[in-house]
């Protein structure tokens, strides 16, 4: 049996990484504020993290301790106020 020529099975081309459209961090708290267009106009999602360093590397988590809760809640409402100034600066679709 021959081997088959790479040429014939071409690698898949890597989709670039979509960025959210806003964040909004407080300390290790972030939101990340992603745009959405649909056929009844944008929607905004959130989409909120604890960042943290493991050894050399930084990662993030969806899991929040008691003391994360306070400035969760603000990340959450500095959010949710922009997202409400840019659905009023869209124009309404009905």
């Amino acid at each position: 049996m021959s081997a088959i020529a790479p040429d014939y099975f071409p690698m898949p081309k890597p989709t670039p990484k979509q960025k959210p459209t806003h964040e909004v961090r407080l300390g290790a708290i972030k939101a990340a504020v992603w745009k959405n267009e649909t056929e009844n106009g944008v929607r905004f999602n959130a989409t909120l993290s604890r960042l943290y360093k493991d050894g050399d590397n930084w990662k993030s988590t969806d899991s929040f301790g008691r003391d994360d809760l306070l400035l969760l809640a603000k990340v959450a409402d500095q959010t949710h106020s922009w997202i409400c100034a840019q659905s009023q600066e869209q124009p309404a679709t009905t």
